[in-house]
């Protein structure tokens, strides 16, 4: 159908429509309602309609998008896969929503070089996949690596549970391309594993969340996949337990692969959802991780289990295999579904507190919770003290006063995790959802320099306005 044919009867197309049309191709461009449904929201409860969403295949389709949004001053917001927990893809200005999803090919994988090499649209699982294929490994996996892309990841600097021992997604950006808000393409890095020619500008963009520029191609860094990996799970009469436990298996000189806690209310509704059987008693629940040669894991897994059962487990299972290991991340990955079929409204906060503050983080919670009456569900990376603390809220996208309590719940919890020397995200990044306590997070002295970066690359503000540089 044609762009007047696909819009919504009783709207007037936006004047620049026919210029955009122009500069891209009729081909990529949809002003259709339900186009534009679909590309206006994320994983978080708000949305909004772009006028047109733009499809991109290419770089040069990236170009000519911003080329053309720049001069006439459009509003331009990029989305990858959509999955994101703060409205950072959300188009709250109209404009452009400007889609690289079908930029979805691996480029190349050059294990000779340990790199691989990928547009923004990947889903992370197939370069995990196609690297685990070829004997190398791209650790960052967050929860959502079936459904996200790569870009996403960018975006936010994702993590997961591997980066307690491997690292966030920073730590495999060896070099970007860039489409800057004019059209212009910029190129920084490259594929050695070691450059300090300049400024760190990748670091620059990994992370900014869509407000300095389009990543249109990236070079990331593979290394050699562990031989072997083995699980432990452990169950605990108490958070407290479970979290001096973590601080145990540290302090003695392991370094897991992965370090995963998980309290009360997050296990009851996975009992609830999955079934009894899936979790045994108790109130508290690690996962623990480890990998490397396959003549030592086993070995190691042994001598793990009898420090875990000397530090007042419950319960340890232990998994020797990869099957074994892939069912319990699976059931891992169930937790978030089943707090989802409480019926309540997940309210999924990221915050990171120093590994010393574990115990106190969720015992603000659970005062929290009674203070309000909201349920507030914990669970996540233990080893990088990055603890998923999710208020569970009824009602709050139908009800103002549900909504209204659950924002004052989320106030203080912030305001807590900022006293207490942590930070407001770990992994999902500000977009809509932390925004009113981004000048809180850093210091008077940050926000200018955010400030200057973004009016230095982008003076017009074309790109994903309305978020936490407004």
């Amino acid at each position: 159908m044609g762009l007047v044919d696909d819009r919504v009867k009783t709207e007037t197309p936006p004047a620049w429509l026919t210029g955009l049309v122009e500069a891209v191709g009729e081909t990529r461009v949809s002003t259709a309602e339900e186009t534009r449904r679909e590309f206006g929201t994320d994983r978080w409860h708000a949305a909004a309609l772009p006028d047109a969403v733009v499809q991109a295949t290419c770089r040069d389709e990236v170009a000519a998008t911003l080329r053309y949004a720049n001069e006439h001053g459009i509003p331009v917001t990029t989305r990858g896969a959509g999955v994101g927990y703060v409205g950072g893809c959300v188009p709250v200005k109209g404009g452009i929503l400007l889609s690289v999803r079908k930029m979805n090919h691996l480029l190349e994988l050059n294990p000779a070089d340990g790199v691989a090499v990928v547009e923004p649209g990947l889903i992370l699982d197939d370069l995990q996949e196609a690297a685990r294929r070829v004997g190398w490994y791209y650790p960052p996996d967050p929860a959502s690596l079936k459904e996200c892309s790569v870009g996403g990841t960018l975006a936010t600097n994702a993590g997961g549970p591997r980066c307690v021992k491997y690292g966030v997604t920073r730590h495999y950006v060896l070099g970007l391309e860039i489409v800057l808000p004019d059209g212009q393409i910029l190129e920084t890095g490259g594929r050695c594993h070691k450059n300090k020619t300049g400024l760190d500008l990748i670091g620059m963009f990994v992370g900014s969340e869509g407000l300095l520029g389009v990543i249109t191609k990236a070079t990331l860094r593979l290394i050699p996949h562990p031989e072997a990996r083995a699980m432990l799970t452990a169950t605990f009469p108490d958070f407290e337990t479970a979290a001096e436990a973590v601080q145990a298996i540290l302090n003695q000189g392991w370094q897991p692969s992965g370090l995963e806690i998980t309290d009360g209310f997050t296990l009851q509704a996975a009992r609830d959802y999955l079934g009894p059987e899936m979790l045994p008693d108790g109130d508290a629940h690690l996962i623990v991780e480890l990998d490397g040669r396959r003549e030592t894991v086993l070995q190691d897994l042994a001598r793990l289990r009898e420090l875990v059962d000397s530090l007042g487990a419950v319960f340890v299972e232990e998994a020797r295999d990869p099957e074994s290991c892939e069912a319990i991340w699976k059931l891992r990955r169930e937790f978030s579904y089943s707090l989802r079929a409480t019926g309540l409204i997940k309210l999924n906060e990221d915050i990171v507190v120093p590994r010393s503050k574990l115990v106190d983080l969720v015992r603000f919670a659970r005062q929290l919770e009674q203070d309000t009456g909201i349920p507030v569900a914990c669970f996540g990376h233990a080893g990088d003290g990055n603890i998923h603390t999710n208020l569970m809220v009824k009602d709050y996208e139908t009800d103002p006063d549900e909504k209204a309590k659950a924002d004052a719940a989320l106030d203080l919890l912030f305001k807590w995790v900022i006293a207490n020397d942590g930070q407001i995200t770990g992994e999902h990044g500000v977009g809509l959802a932390k925004k009113r306590w981004f000048a809180d997070a850093v210091s008077p002295v940050s926000v200018e320099v955010h400030r200057r970066l973004k009016e230095a690359l982008d003076p017009k503000r074309i790109l994903n306005p309305g978020k936490f540089l407004g």
